[in-house]
């Protein structure tokens, strides 16, 4: 599939994602509805086998029942000229697999909300009887705000089909892989929990527990190795945590949790003080009935062995004949009196009778009580919303609002609940109260120093905390990716959901052979230009030859040779010019951009960005960029055809000072 080839008429192809044993995955753009998506397209040698064809359809029906925030959508299926597909949410980001390698060690607290993320959808999945059966990092995808997403139910079937895997066939990844799927039986919600464990492990760890120079190897050790504890590789570990790998991951499917939400519970609390001290956890000795696979003569012995102590067992009581007695008593003999046991031990049936009795109160004791105790429920999961909504959810749970806190967060909107106590998912009797923290607002922080280090790093955590972070390239003799300046002064203070920062990254000194945009959309040119460390300039105008907001020309043109961190010019198109019998009016809006006195700062200039979009310009680039020491007067250029609307943004020290997205002809100045 090459670039620009438009499947259906509506899925633009852009570029190769990725190739697997099934399927191809490309990025492409959704003419219709503007957005970027992924397409899942069956190899060309595997659209005859029906085996597959089936496996392709089967992972289709899987996923459109499975609707939730850590499961990857499904959008479209469709076939065009043979070419079965699957559109589907693309996911910006990496698997977690390389996650792991890229930012090995994770921290505890980290791994733990990936792996809540990860449970949580695979509860959905099991409530819909669904076992994936072949759960492993290179199935989860992590986006750029470290939110997880599974993916790739190829191999999914719903627990009504037959799960039996055959003779010699194994399907999933043998590195985690359930011991009963090794030997061949059928794959259970159990077989999922395993490989968690598994993905647990491999988080906590950075690799894999059982390796080997063939599959067959590995999948031996599944079933006869013991996990490697966890402890060893990394003694900081808690014992807590260690036990959910080993529960998780125990040889006897009946050692494991029972459910996936069993699991997610007892991680929660795996880093709690209440923990410290936990005993490992050891699987329950359930005895030696554990299915094996015997030869026939073994098992034909091991039935006439059974068939002979039966009757060995079946020995009939004798009947009571006096012709063939060899005691028989005399025929003028009487037979002796018999007393009845009662009344030859009286005392011992007193005994008996009293500690009947007390057993019975005992017992009625334990059933008064258990009838007695309140019922238990699950605290549901009420961070991030309203008080109102948090107090009906409780509610339907039969459990109560208690004291309620309010404290400034920059992560959660503005009286949005923070967390719960009890956190969510922990066990509670009903008619419990539960304390919500409720958010504020924003607060002021400290804005940090960030030049020198890591632009990819330092960027991940400032969206984190709720800032809008943008990026312009140049040339430097740092290394490609470093930060070379910053227009939010350091140690001032910013708010965060308020606050815009660019960076200048140095793009090394190197040459990029640039490409030929013309034809592409403006998200296409935006991730081609971070990619090659590239800034773009967008400016608009008529065009009768490209279509409405795809691109007509550039400079310098596709071919050259450009240095990294070079400014390229874009124009995008209005469309065609013949279509519009409107007038074009130029005007200039006025206004003030005030002076701000920063005392933690000894420079006295303010560093302004002015951004501005009308018939030739784009708000994503800079219109203008000026250093002030006191307040100053503006007059920006507009420039509108027919009933187009302006805008314009500017931004003091990193801050959004002045601001309107409807700028008309009206507000033109005088």
């Amino acid at each position: 599939m090459t670039p620009n080839y438009t499947l259906s008429g509506r899925y633009r192809i852009v570029r190769s994602l990725g190739e697997g044993g099934m399927a191809n995955v490309y990025l492409a753009h959704d003419l219709i509805l503007d957005r970027d998506v992924a397409v899942k397209l069956l190899r060309l040698d595997l659209r005859d086998d029906p085996k597959t064809i089936k496996r392709f359809q089967r992972e289709a029906l899987a996923t459109t029942e499975l609707v939730h925030p850590h499961i990857v959508s499904l959008y479209d299926v469709g076939e065009e000229n043979g070419m079965q597909y699957l559109v589907m949410e693309y996911v910006k980001g990496m698997d977690l697999k390389n996650y792991i390698k890229e930012n090995f060690p994770l921290p505890l607290q980290q791994v733990i909300d990936i792996m809540e993320q990860i449970l949580s959808a695979v509860a959905t999945a099991h409530a819909h009887n669904i076992i994936h059966r072949d759960l492993k990092p290179q199935n989860i995808l992590i986006d750029e705000q470290g939110n997880a997403k599974i993916t790739d139910f190829g191999i999914a079937v719903a627990l009504s089909e037959h799960t039996m895997t055959q003779t010699n066939t194994i399907l999933g990844s043998v590195h985690y892989l359930s011991p009963e799927q090794a030997r061949g039986s059928m794959a259970t919600k159990q077989s999922d929990i395993y490989s968690l464990g598994i993905i647990l492990y491999e988080m906590l760890t950075g690799s894999v527990p059982f390796k080997g120079e063939t599959a067959v190897s590995i999948a031996l050790k599944h079933f006869q190795n013991d996990i490697p504890s966890v402890r060893d590789f990394d003694s900081k570990i808690p014992q807590a945590l260690e036990n959910v790998v080993l529960q998780a991951t125990a040889k006897d499917p009946r050692d494991r949790y029972p459910t996936v939400e069993d699991m997610a519970n007892d991680l929660l609390t795996t880093l709690s003080a209440t923990r410290v001290g936990e005993n490992r956890f050891e699987p329950a000795d359930l005895g030696n009935d554990e299915t094996k696979i015997m030869p026939s003569a073994q098992i034909a012995a091991a039935i006439d062995a059974h068939r002979q102590t039966e009757a060995t067992q079946a020995i009939p009581k004798p009947e009571a004949d006096a012709s063939t007695s060899d005691e028989a008593p005399a025929a003028n003999s009487e037979p002796l009196p018999k007393r009845s046991w009662s009344k030859r031990h009286p005392f011992r049936r007193k005994l008996i009778i009293i500690f009947s009795i007390g057993l019975l109160l005992i017992a009625a004791l334990g059933v008064g009580l258990e009838l007695s105790r309140p019922k238990q429920t699950s605290v549901p999961r009420v961070s991030g919303l309203t008080q109102s909504a948090a107090t009906k959810l409780l509610a339907k749970h039969n459990l109560s609002v208690g004291t309620v806190k309010r404290v400034k967060s920059n992560a959660v909107a503005k009286n949005h609940v923070i967390k719960s106590v009890p956190g969510s998912h922990r066990s509670v009797q009903e008619r419990s109260r539960i304390n919500l923290t409720i958010s504020s607002g924003a607060k002021k922080i400290s804005f940090g120093n960030y030049v020198n280090e890591t632009y990819t790093q330092v960027r991940r955590d400032l969206v984190a905390e709720g800032f809008t972070v943008k990026e312009h390239y140049s040339t430097s003799s740092l290394a490609s990716g470093q930060i070379i300046s910053q227009d939010v002064v350091a140690s001032s203070a910013v708010m965060p959901s308020k606050t815009t920062v660019t960076f200048t990254v140095s793009a090394g000194s190197r040459y990029v052979g640039l490409k030929d945009l013309t034809g592409e959309s403006k998200s296409d040119i935006l991730d081609y230009a971070k990619a090659n460390q590239l800034n773009i300039i967008f400016k608009r105008g008529y065009s009768d030859e490209q279509k409405r907001n795809y691109s007509y020309s550039q400079s310098p043109e596709g071919g050259a040779d450009v240095r990294a961190g070079s400014t390229i010019t874009v124009n995008m198109s209005k469309g065609s010019q013949s279509t519009s019998n409107t007038a074009t009016k130029s005007f200039y809006v006025k206004t003030t951009v005030p002076y701000q006195t920063l005392a933690s700062s000894t420079t006295q200039s303010n560093d302004v960005k002015v951004y501005i979009q009308d018939d030739t310009h784009t708000l994503d680039s800079v219109y203008r960029d000026l250093t002030i020491t006191r307040e100053n007067r503006l007059s920006i250029p507009f420039q509108l055809t027919g009933k187009q609307v302006g805008q314009y943004r500017i931004v003091c020290n990193g801050v959004v000072v002045d601001e309107n997205l409807k700028v008309t002809s009206r507000d033109a100045s005088n």
